[in-house]
């Protein structure tokens, strides 16, 4: 199911892609930054569903939020001839990097507690 979800998906981005216009570079900087910044929240949604303290509002606005301020900051960054959006790139990803271990740690620990328990359900089988 996932493997046809993941073909589909490919094939979607494949038509969009040929289809799309392309992005200038005038405009390239302002979307790089905002689908790292929109990254970086949907990250940190998935994490604070792992923990269960996930909030929709909090959520929402972490995401415009981030996006509209790592505009700004290539907003201003541009008029003064300073790349300041990379700051916000190097936070940003690191945050990302952070989510995604402690989402990698969540899903490795479950998948043992469930290898521990299929070898202690084949250990009571073979005892009988």
């Amino acid at each position: 199911m996932i493997a046809i979800a993941i073909l589909i998906g490919c094939m979607l981005g494949v038509i969009l892609g040929m289809n799309a216009p392309m992005i200038s570079y005038t405009y390239s900087s302002y979307l790089a930054i905002s689908v790292i910044a929109a990254l970086d929240s949907v990250f940190g949604g998935i994490t604070s569903v792992i923990k269960k303290n996930f909030d929709l509002k909090i959520f929402i606005t972490g995401f415009f939020g981030n996006a509209i301020l790592s505009i700004l900051l290539t907003i201003l960054g541009q008029k003064l001839n300073v790349d300041i959006y990379l700051a916000a790139i190097v936070v940003f990803v690191g945050r990302m990097f952070t989510n995604l271990a402690i989402i990698r740690r969540y899903y490795v620990d479950k998948w043992l507690k469930r290898l521990k328990e299929k070898n202690k359900k084949a250990e009571i089988a073979n005892d009988e």
